[in-house]
Parts: structure tokens; C-alpha cells; sequence
């Protein structure tokens, strides 16, 4: 079956390009479009999408507001990925927090597109670690943020997952994770999905923004 992603986007040349590269690709398939934030839910549940790719500024309902509410309402939400102009916008740490599984910059090449939606479809989350840490360093409460501390300190993490968590934020995959402790890639698997069951996170984006906000790990 292939990929079926929802293009949500205000500027019709951003749709039009998006839809170009993606229906080139013989696992993907657009299954629909919006121009705005507040048609999402609505499409959601008509196209059963497994990926909305959704611009983070639009007039109506912004990306933000749109992923806090297809989460909130819909049940097996599909996967999100914000679309952005300037990866240092507030507005992508916003929509990170708000759920979003990553963000892509409209200036991306045709080739990090396709890769960004199958990675998305995979359950995957696509961080750049860079630029999540200076997103958090800069919009973050640096430590500050009372609810994400007192989550961590509720998720009781054992030491090995509190390691694991680190190397998430720095945006280490499983099998880089593997290699840094010693470990099989399966076991590194278990430790990632205790520390999103203990958190409570949707994925692995929604635990790196937790341990950068309640302070676990420093964004600079």
C-alpha cells in the first residue's frame, strides 16, 4: 500500500511542487490538499491520510492549533510533519511541542522530501539535532518548565534509560545508540519504547522536547 499524505499549505506553488515530488514516487500518494489549518480534521477523517505534511504559518488556523486539534480529536491520528520556511521559527518548537512527529524546510531538496514522508510513515520522528537544540535553547524554559520536570521525575527512568534518552536528543538512531552502549539494536528498541511509555510521549520527538524542557539535558 502506498504512503497516503494530506498537503496542507496557504501558497498553491508550495502544494503543486510538494505534490510533484511525492507522485513520483511509486510508494506515495497524495491523497488530498488544504490551504488552510482549519479543513484538516474534516480531511482527516474523509482520506484517511498516513501523513500530513502541514505548513507550520497559515491565516486561519495555524499548524500549531491544527495538530493540537487533529490529536486531540481524531482517533489514530496520522503522522505530522510540519513544512517550514526558517527552522529557527518559535512556531516549529511550538508545533513540536504540540505533537508534530518533525519539520522539513520548504527549501529542501526533492530527495530529503521523499525521505522525510517514508521516515514519518515509519513511525519514525525526524529531528535535526542542531537545530532542535537551538530551537529548545531559545523558545525552550531552559529547565525551567515545572509539568516536564515533574513528568520526568514521575517516569522514574533506570540509569540505562536515562542514557538512552540522551542519545535520542542528540539525535542518535537506534543503531547509533547500539554501537555508543554495546548493545543489540533490539535492546536499545526496548529501552526507547520504556522511556515513551514512562513519559507518556506520543514518539521520540515529544521525549527530547520533555528532556530538554524539564532540564535532563541541556540544549546548548
Amino acid at each position: 500500500m502506498p504512503v497516503r499524505v494530506l498537503l496542507v499549505d496557504d501558497e498553491p506553488l508550495v502544494r503543486a511542487g510538494l505534490r510533484a515530488v511525492l507522485e513520483a514516487q511509486p510508494d506515495i500518494e497524495v491523497a488530498g490538499e488544504a490551504a488552510d489549518g482549519a479543513a484538516v480534521i474534516p480531511l482527516v477523517r474523509q482520506l484517511r491520510p498516513d501523513v500530513v505534511a502541514m505548513d507550520v504559518r497559515m491565516p486561519l488556523l495555524d499548524g500549531i492549533e491544527a495538530t493540537r486539534a487533529l490529536l486531540r480529536t481524531v482517533a489514530d491520528p496520522p503522522r505530522i510533519l510540519v513544512v517550514t520556511t526558517f527552522e529557527n521559527d518559535e512556531y516549529v518548537y511550538e508545533a513540536l511541542r504540540a505533537g508534530a512527529d518533525g519539520f522539513l524546510l520548504k527549501r529542501a531538496r526533492p530527495a530529503e522530501i521523499v525521505h522525510a514522508v517514508r521516515l514519518i510513515a515509519e513511525g519514525e520522528s525526524l529531528l535535526f539535532p542542531a537545530s532542535v537544540r537551538q530551537l529548545a535553547a531559545e523558545y525552550g524554559e531552559g529547565g525551567g518548565n515545572h509539568a516536564a520536570r515533574a513528568e520526568l521525575e514521575r517516569a522514574r527512568l533506570t540509569e540505562r534509560e536515562g542514557e538512552v534518552l540522551r542519545l535520542m536528543a542528540r539525535g542518535l538512531s537506534n543503531a547509533e545508540i547500539a554501537t555508543r552502549l554495546v548493545v543489540g539494536t533490539e535492546t536499545v528498541k526496548s529501552h526507547v519504547s520504556a522511556v515513551l511509555a514512562k513519559l507518556g510521549a506520543r514518539d521520540r520527538t515529544q521525549a527530547v522536547i520533555t528532556a530538554y524542557e524539564s532540564g535532563f539535558v541541556a540544549p546548548g
